[in-house]
């Protein structure tokens, strides 16, 4: 597989004139997120069910609650960045209900992208049993591991470290093989856990090296082909400054 640019990733994802695209896991969401609201065919709504950096907005207009204000003639004339509001630096997201309920609203958008998972800028994750926030109404379903976990110690590198320990058969302190990387990607306690029926599944791993093979990451791709046969899609981004 050849790795994109993360500003191919919306034309890559082969949306269908409706969508709603949630992200989980690590390496780089936010960036990815923005990125398809950059560049994503139709109107859009960015958002989050979780929390994100105060000044992550993606240079969008931002609209706060608590009566979100101007959302409807804002939302169809440019991409804006929705939030609850803003605590300790931090913006706080809405709730999953309230995405499905504007996504069921066709007149606010086209696109609306979520992003429905924290990792604490680590880039891979299990989630805890609480996590992820996936609005119900989710069509297209992201999961993103930072290549630059792969190979590295679980302690290190990962967010929730002993949920991936656990979910790999393996000790924390033990390095994060791609057979391991898989086994978490596909388990029923893993990052598609709450996958909305009928929502397609997508592997995204950021931060390949695009100059050359990387193998552990080609060792990665076809782990998740042969235990999915198909089931699930990849796409691979090219190494990018990815927050």
């Amino acid at each position: 597989m050849i790795p994109i640019p993360s500003s191919h990733l919306a034309r890559s994802l082969r949306l269908e004139s409706r969508e709603l695209i949630s992200l989980v896991g690590g390496g780089g969401k936010s960036t990815l997120l923005f990125q398809i609201a950059r560049s994503a065919p139709g109107s859009i709504i960015a958002t989050t069910t979780t929390k994100m950096g105060e000044r992550q907005s993606g240079g969008f207009p931002i609209i706060e609650g608590p009566d979100f204000f101007g959302l409807p003639e804002r939302s169809r004339n440019e991409p804006v960045f929705v939030r609850q509001s803003v605590k300790n630096g931090k913006s706080l997201g809405v709730s999953s209900d309230q995405c499905d309920h504007w996504y069921a609203d066709k007149s606010l958008c086209d696109y609306m992208v979520v992003e429905a998972d924290g990792a604490r800028h680590r880039p891979f994750k299990a989630p805890a049993n609480f996590e992820p926030v996936v609005p119900s109404s989710t069509s297209v379903l992201l999961s993103v591991i930072g290549a630059d976990a792969l190979g590295r110690v679980i302690a290190d590198q990962c967010h929730r470290p002993l949920r991936v320990a656990a979910i790999a058969g393996c000790s924390p302190y033990q390095r994060l093989t791609p057979p391991r990387a898989a086994a978490v990607l596909i388990s029923p306690s893993g990052p598609f856990k709450n996958t909305p029926q009928n929502a397609r599944r997508i592997v995204v791993v950021t931060k390949v090296p695009s100059e050359r093979d990387d193998p552990t990451t080609s060792r990665l791709v076809s782990e998740l082909c042969d235990e999915l046969a198909g089931d699930l899609e990849i796409i691979l981004v090219e190494h990018e400054r990815l927050g």
